[in-house]
Formats: C-alpha cells, sequence, structure tokens
C-alpha cells in the first residue's frame, strides 16, 4: 500500500528486491520522513516552519542535499553538493498529479523519485485525506 498509517512506502527492482523505503516519523509538528536505501538509511527529509513558502531540510551521511525552486508551482530543481541532479516539474494539463522529472547522471533514480514522493505527500496531502492501494 501507498501511504498508510505512519505513511510507508517501499520501492522493488524487477528481481522483487527492495531498495528504497520510506518512513514518516509519528507525532512530529512538522512532517519528517527517513529514506532507507538498500536497507540503510540515507536522508531525513523535514518540511521546516515557514510563512511564504515551502522549504525542506535533507539530512545525508554521504552528500549534502538541497531543494531549490518553486514547490507551490512544483517546478523545482534537487542539488547534491550544490551540483544539479535532477530537474521536477509538474504538468498541469494532464490526468492526476503527473510529474516530469529529468534526472542527470546519478546513480539512485528511485532515491531521487523517493524525494520527489515525499515532497509531493508533504505539500499535497490535504487533498488526498484517503489511502491509495
Amino acid at each position: 500500500k501507498i501511504f498508510t498509517l505512519g505513511n510507508k512506502l517501499r520501492m522493488y527492482d524487477r528481481q522483487g528486491r527492495e531498495i528504497i523505503y520510506i518512513e514518516q516519523k509519528l507525532f512530529k509538528f512538522l512532517p519528517e520522513y527517513t529514506i532507507y536505501l538498500k536497507g540503510r538509511s540515507k536522508v531525513v527529509v523535514k518540511k521546516e516552519f515557514t510563512f511564504f513558502r515551502p522549504r525542506f531540510s535533507i539530512y545525508g551521511k554521504d552528500a549534502d542535499y538541497i531543494i531549490e525552486g518553486s514547490f507551490l508551482a512544483m517546478d523545482f530543481t534537487i542539488l547534491e553538493n550544490k551540483r544539479a541532479i535532477a530537474y521536477v516539474s509538474k504538468r498541469w494539463l494532464s490526468w492526476g498529479d503527473t510529474y516530469e522529472v529529468d534526472v542527470v547522471n546519478h546513480k539512485d533514480n528511485a532515491f531521487i523519485l523517493a524525494l520527489v514522493i515525499i515532497i509531493d505527500q508533504v505539500l499535497h496531502n490535504n487533498k488526498h485525506t484517503h489511502n491509495h492501494s
């Protein structure tokens, strides 16, 4: 299931091996998620308290991640160690929530998709009050 109680999501490769596990930390004032890559904690993603535009903190052991751009328009860039690794934009004239993700020479495409899923979940959680299967 996608996002059940406690907001959890697992991604598998074609051989059925788990490659990404996303877990929301419960009982936090602002949304906080941990992304596990192949069973090891990769980053913690926290929504920061701001009045005007959404901002996220991403804490990782291996790299420094930043997300820049317009979250409200869903048009942003993911940077790793100050270098762009992905460009994300929402397609507005499509059925449902559709995003275009352009990954630039990165070895962990599933990790980048996990970041996009978390951002979408946090920013659009009020629209989707039911669980998806």
